[in-house]
């Protein structure tokens, strides 16, 4: 049985691995597998069976004793937790190299979340066209009425450095409650707002660390 769970005190290392744990029920479901344990799901993703029982516990009983997990049932359970149950409209703030890239990933191949619209500043060519994605690119200048269309409060932002505070300044006051900052600047926003940062300089330079001294670390494979 899921239990009522104050996500406030979910371990933030527990909350990292959700998508991992969608991603594995929905493609076990995928190929017709209608059930799976701990052991099975540690060795297809890299986590510990004890750290898998660990997270799973936090909400309840989700498996029954000699027969594991439901597929189907945790599929779900996982879709709805991450919001993957319905449609998440996002928007693009910056139409770079970067931006660009991001308009073509796939997202919703692999779930419900689609980037609907596209931010740059006036000077952009872009701006006030239909990317070959079909996502109509507009001046930033205009964010809050275009953002109210498709009842948009998640962002992209992929800006140069120097503007991604400035920018995400715009974004707060415009309604945007989740950031996911592609800059690896530091934002101030209040504390309602959601920031999740992702630094590839950061991330490939402790890639680095672990491989140049041969440090084991968990997989995030998935």
């Amino acid at each position: 049985m899921v239990e009522k769970v104050d996500y406030n005190n979910l371990p933030k290392a527990t909350i990292k691995r959700l998508p991992q744990y969608y991603r594995l029920f929905k493609q076990l479901l995928d190929e017709n597998t209608t059930r799976t344990n701990s052991r099975k799901i540690s060795e297809t993703i890299g986590i510990d069976a004890a750290t898998v029982r660990r997270d799973f516990s936090l909400f309840g009983e989700l498996g029954r004793r000699g027969y594991g997990y439901d597929t189907k049932i945790l599929r779900e359970f996982f879709a709805h937790l991450l919001g993957n149950d319905v449609d998440t409209y996002i928007a693009l703030i910056g139409v770079g190299n970067l931006g660009h890239a991001l308009l073509h990933y796939p997202f919703q191949r692999r779930n419900r979340l689609q980037i609907v619209q596209a931010y740059d500043v006036a000077s952009n060519p872009l701006v006030g066209t239909t990317s070959d994605s079909g996502i109509p690119v507009y001046d930033i200048a205009d964010i809050k009425s275009h953002l109210e269309e498709d009842h948009i409060e998640t962002a992209i932002l992929s800006v140069d450095t120097p503007h991604a505070q400035e920018v995400a300044d715009v974004l707060v006051a415009a309604g945007i409650k989740g950031i996911l900052n592609f800059t690896p600047v530091f934002l101030q926003v209040p504390e309602h707002i959601h920031v999740q940062s992702i630094d590839l300089t950061k991330e490939l330079q402790t890639l680095i660390f672990f491989t140049i001294n041969d440090i084991r670390i968990e997989s995030d494979n998935d």
